[in-house]
């Protein structure tokens, strides 16, 4: 039985940190392999080349977006893997329509992502980088960024029961906390599966000692904290953001952050960077990251997914995270 043609459009240069060894023996084993030919990701005309006649393909970031132009030279196109955190910029409808499989490595991707969080509330309850900077200057306990606080006993909201959410969920019941979660599309089943409590967002911010996002920017999610959601949120609060700055009405963040009121640790933030002469870069209860929560010394985990997805897709099993376009308001 002849082998299926699979396309690998990540760009050489990134293979060592995005494509293991054992990914590649993996793939061999039912497909024949088609690599790019650039050490960048594949741009549209390289794209055309490797999709003519390929029955599938694995992608990443950076590589050129499957749109209407790519589709129509890519005849054969059965599946495409993404290996990274959003697959909205590489599909479009044209994909869709034409009845290709989506699939996503990004589970992976997600227990990464959920990993920086917990450590981003651990640290962040304890004002560690606040104080480190005043350990470093010379001072110790006498500032006014003590005493630290503990994430353990805490309520702890959830914005968005992602697959990012739910790992944090997991991670977090080491650690004897209350989960609020906020998620319109949190069935009751699940609700009672992760062991959470279901609740509209003002109620969240009330009453959480830590808010971290893990939701989509969508429509109804950009700027979803606002001015009035921190106006009820509690003294001595944290917000920890990993997920999109987008989420967040960054001009009301930086008034309210201006009266030391509470702290936040942004992984993310919009625009990304931020400005310069952002108050951001300056408040000292802010501690900022430049998008580093997933993976980025080695991802090729994600390969390994990516791989057995197509293993399972043309073996006729069931896929482990499939992407249809009916889920795209849910996810980033």
């Amino acid at each position: 039985m002849k082998k299926p043609i699979v396309a690998i459009t990540i760009g050489k240069k990134y293979y060592s940190r995005m494509i293991s060894e054992e990914s590649i023996r993996n793939l061999e084993s039912f497909a024949d392999v088609r690599h790019t030919g650039t050490d960048d990701p594949a741009d549209k005309n390289e794209m055309k080349r490797l999709l003519d006649g390929a029955d599938a393909c694995i992608t990443s970031w950076e590589v050129s977006p499957l749109d209407a132009e790519i589709i129509a030279a890519a005849a054969d196109l059965k599946a495409v893997v993404h290996m990274g955190g959003s697959v909205k910029r590489m599909v479009s409808d044209e994909l869709f329509e034409k009845g290709v499989k989506v699939f996503g490595a990004s589970p992976v991707l997600a227990e990464t992502v959920a990993e920086t969080a917990l450590g981003f509330m651990i640290m962040g309850m304890k004002k560690g980088w606040e104080i480190a900077a005043v350990v470093k200057n010379g001072g110790w306990r006498d500032c006014d960024c003590w005493p630290p606080r503990e994430l353990r006993g805490k309520m702890v909201g959830i914005i968005g029961a992602s697959q990012v959410g739910r790992h944090v969920i997991k991670l977090l019941k080491l650690f004897n906390v209350t989960i609020l979660v906020y998620d319109p599309y949190l069935s009751e089943e699940d609700e009672k599966l992760l062991n959470v409590k279901s609740v509209k967002l003002m109620e969240l911010a009330e009453r959480s000692d830590v808010i971290s996002l893990h939701a989509p920017v969508n429509d109804k999610t950009k700027q979803m904290l606002n001015s009035a959601i921190f106006k009820v949120m509690k003294d001595n609060a944290l917000i920890v953001n990993t997920a999109r700055g987008a989420l967040i009405d960054e001009p009301a963040l930086i008034k309210e952050l201006s009266s030391g009121r509470f702290n936040a640790v942004l992984d993310v933030s919009d625009p990304e960077p931020p400005a310069v002469d952002s108050p951001l870069r300056k408040l000292s209860n802010v501690t900022l990251f430049p998008h580093f929560a997933g993976c980025i010394e080695d991802c090729s985990d994600m390969s390994l997914r990516a791989v057995e997805e197509l293993r399972r897709f043309f073996s006729g099993e069931e896929a482990l995270y499939e992407i249809t376009r009916e889920m795209f308001d849910r996810i980033s």
